[in-house]
């Protein structure tokens, strides 16, 4: 990646970082699935007026609403209002990268470097150790359908990849509008009636998760994702944890041990290794420096 993409890509990690802790808010006035399905809604209406058609066929639409909208989200909220702390959540839904790069290799047929290998390596090492010292706190269920979650996430970036939309934004809105029926129809199922009366910072959390990071941040996604394969982008998520769990220190309180912050820098070096590209020597075997760049001394030599 260039520089300038490298941190879109950061930043895209720190607003879906800290977007556990607004989950977590959100949580807390309304039940999940209607969480979920409020989000989409807010996603879509009144932007689907004026978005125009996706640009897809209908198929990977309905698609990635069905992996990462539905799946992913439904998935997530579900396991953290059943026990999951934040911090935690945003550590576990991060093995969608491993997720994503064995559905990118198996069914993409996308070529997996050993650089991307060994980054990989090491930033699971990171994520390892943040698992080990933190502890599964939650309910094994709930580790459980984080785990989903993150399957479904890393199948969905598969899915929209192979889409390969003209126009991520409008994607993402046609996405959120597929995404909301199905939520509210199994909230409505499940949770009963809604109830809509909330305090400000309920709606501020939906405002944010709705625009924010589904709008903005997939949207973010999606044009990288065109850009670079599935298995390029994804490792960069990884990074979401480490501002996850910052955010979770910083603002609900959650304690930051040394080693965590030792798993974060593993998790750092390890995604920006396997995202980078190696650097080409002009002397490799098979290739000759142009004679004019040569220092004189070595032209008159020749």
């Amino acid at each position: 990646m260039n520089p300038r993409h490298l941190a879109l890509a950061v930043g895209l990690a720190a607003v879906w970082g800290f977007n556990f802790v607004v989950m977590q808010v959100g949580l807390r006035h309304f039940p999940p699935l209607l969480y979920a399905g409020a989000r989409f809604t807010m996603a879509a209406f009144p932007a689907l007026l004026f978005a125009g058609r996706p640009g897809v066929q209908w198929r990977w639409v309905a698609g990635v609403a069905a992996t990462i909208g539905v799946g992913q989200f439904g998935l997530l909220l579900v396991g953290m209002r059943a026990g999951m702390p934040a911090g935690l959540t945003s550590l576990v839904l991060q093995t969608q990268a491993l997720f994503t790069v064995l559905f990118a290799v198996t069914l993409l047929k996308e070529r997996l470097t050993a650089r991307r290998v060994l980054g990989l390596a090491v930033a699971f090492c990171g994520l390892t150790l943040v698992a080990l010292d933190f502890g599964v706190s939650g309910p094994l269920g709930a580790f459980a359908l984080c785990v989903a979650a993150a399957a479904a996430w890393g199948l969905g970036n598969v899915v929209q990849r192979r889409a390969a939309p003209p126009d991520s934004l409008r994607f993402m809105v046609w996405v959120s509008a597929f995404s909301a029926p199905p939520l509210l129809l199994m909230s409505f199922l499940l949770e009963g009636m809604p109830v809509l009366s909330a305090p400000p910072e309920g709606w501020l959390s939906l405002v944010y998760v709705a625009f924010v990071s589904t709008l903005g941040g997939f949207g973010v996604w999606g044009w990288l994702l065109r850009r670079y394969d599935a298995s390029t982008v994804a490792p960069y998520t990884l990074l979401v944890p480490v501002f996850g769990m910052s955010s979770a220190a910083l603002v609900a309180g959650e304690s930051l041990s040394l080693p965590e912050v030792l798993a974060a820098a593993l998790i750092v070096c390890g995604v920006l290794y396997a995202g980078s590209k190696p650097r080409r020597d002009p002397l490799t075997p098979g290739r000759r420096r142009p004679l004019s760049r040569l220092p004189a001394a070595l032209q008159r030599r020749g």
